[in-house]
């Protein structure tokens, strides 16, 4: 890569479905969070490249109960910001409720609770549009047929222009089944430009899928269509459903995700201009870009959203995201550096895949090492705590307490089919119930683990290929708890958490 170039993807890991608005001469993003708490992440950009996360619109999941447990593949879908009246507005589907609403004075808010604009199931991906030239307002959405039994459509309604109410039925707008070949319809992004209409949609399934274009005089149509982007002869699969802005001196962006396995979703910056026919041109003429220029915007320095956290005062960062809604007492402040977790009593102690406090962050789309030390205190007969990469399988590495009050190194594992964990290392004792705790994560998200006792750095276990959720990549966890049943169960501390470039290999065996 030459200087005065980007390269792709300019997020390495899983910000799904993102959309993107500019303000002045600041660009803002959001993403998918699915069943993650807080939701709604909130990225700024100044040069389209360089991005940093300021925070969340959504503190909580609603319905609160709902979300008490994990639900990977609920929550926020596919939502769409925008600035209008001098607020910010983000609008997104919860598949199972309906479409909803929050806005804010300022990206750091304070945001609103969120607002239920159209109830109903398989209601996803709705983006508004302000038609400043009429005051008009409008709202298109798309349909999951797993809620509804309805895809590959588009629907409209004109909206009340404060956001709170639609003033129509609705109508279907484009029907991806009168168009020769499109399937899976979603996605969809609403603007006005240059006379018409647009509507950037996606289609043909997320992994193989194209980025369609539709455009017509009046919002309730007819649409004419046209793919944009595809992956032609690239390595690029899939070039999927993001959004566009326009910089202030006026060249045109597109923000798009691909999807990757384990890493989930991750996002891609394509030139984008219109062609002498009025339509956009993506990419390099409809084919991902892998390097190109960077956008004619004031040089910034290079930045990247956070993922190291010393936790201090028992504070974690805001790249950090409970698996359900968060409940009282998971997490203590203190006068000292270190994420002081209270091992949380369950019934499902034994498969952190069902457990609501996993303190988690994204797993990297590159290459790299995840550290991070650890001591378990106190507690009673199989209270443990650990690092996970958490996916339909996961692999763990952490500390557990013996019936004999004695502290382990524990290793395990469980496949997507599983219901139980396996010892994926031998046991050995953990003086002191401290550790220092490592993933090593190369090619393919293949995973390797890694402890310290005190007597130096040992590898464990195979090696262990992490595995994306439904709709959601693999993620890093955190997490402590222990068996169901009464009285305390102590607490565990980690401190000093890195990702880094992996390291040199290390010893095997205990």
């Amino acid at each position: 890569m030459t200087a005065g170039s980007y390269e792709n993807p300019v997020l390495n890991a899983d910000w799904s479905d993102p959309d993107v608005v500019r303000v002045g001469d600041d660009f803002y993003l959001t993403a998918s969070s699915f069943g993650r708490v807080p939701g709604l992440p909130l990225l700024h950009s100044r040069d389209l490249v360089h991005w940093t996360l300021v925070g969340h619109a959504l503190q909580r999941l609603e319905p609160e109960e709902e979300f008490a447990v994990p639900r990977h593949d609920r929550g926020v879908w596919a939502p769409s910001i925008r600035h209008h009246d001098d607020r910010f507005w983000i609008f997104w589907g919860a598949p199972d409720q309906g479409v909803f609403q929050v806005n804010a004075p300022e990206i750091r808010g304070p945001w609103t609770r969120p607002h239920l604009l159209k109830a109903g199931r398989g209601l996803i991906d709705p983006c508004p549009l302000w038609d400043e030239e009429t005051g008009e307002a409008y709202l298109v959405h798309a349909w999951a047929r797993s809620r509804s039994g309805v895809k590959n459509r588009l629907t409209g309604h004109r909206m009340h222009p404060d956001g709170t109410s639609l003033l129509d039925e609705g109508k279907v707008i484009v029907d991806g089944d009168r168009i020769p070949g499109w399937f899976t319809l979603e996605g969809p992004k609403l603007y006005r430009h240059d006379g018409w209409f647009w509507i950037l949609a996606a289609a043909g399934g997320v992994e193989t899928g194209w980025q369609g274009a539709f455009r017509s005089r009046g919002f309730f149509g007819p649409y004419e269509e046209r793919i944009v982007l595809e992956q032609k002869d690239t390595e690029v699969n899939g070039p999927h459903q993001g959004g566009w802005v326009r910089t202030a001196a006026g060249e045109d962006w597109f923000l798009h995700f691909q999807q990757r396995g384990a890493y989930g979703r991750v996002v891609h910056l394509q030139p984008m201009r219109w062609g002498t026919d009025g339509w956009p041109v993506l990419g390099d003429n409809g084919a991902p870009v892998t390097v190109h220029r960077l956008p004619a915007l004031p040089p910034q320095p290079p930045a990247a959203p956070a993922t190291d956290d010393d936790f201090p005062g028992g504070r974690y960062g805001r790249q950090w995201q409970w698996t359900a809604n968060p409940g009282d007492g998971w997490a203590t402040q203190h006068s000292a550096d270190g994420l002081r977790l209270t091992c949380v009593r369950s019934a499902d102690a034994h498969d952190p895949r069902r457990l609501p406090n996993v303190l988690t962050q994204r797993l990297p789309g590159f290459p790299c090492a995840v550290e991070a030390d650890l001591r378990l205190d106190g507690g009673e007969p199989g209270a443990r705590a650990g690092l996970a990469v958490l996916g339909s399988a996961f692999g763990w590495i952490g500390l557990e307490r013996g019936t004999d009050g004695t502290v382990r190194l524990v290793h395990r594992f469980a496949e997507a089919v599983a219901d139980a964990e396996r010892d994926a290392g031998v046991p050995c004792p953990a003086p002191g119930g401290r550790v220092r705790l490592r993933v090593e994560i190369g090619s393919g998200a293949r995973c390797r683990f890694h402890y310290d006792v005190g007597d130096g750095p040992r590898s464990s276990g195979p090696v262990f290929a992490a595995t994306p959720w439904r709709w959601v990549g693999a993620l890093l966890g955190l997490f402590a708890v222990a068996p169901g049943g009464p009285g305390s169960t102590g607490t565990a501390t980690f401190t000093r958490f890195r990702i880094t470039p992996a390291g040199p290999r290390v010893r095997t065996g205990h």
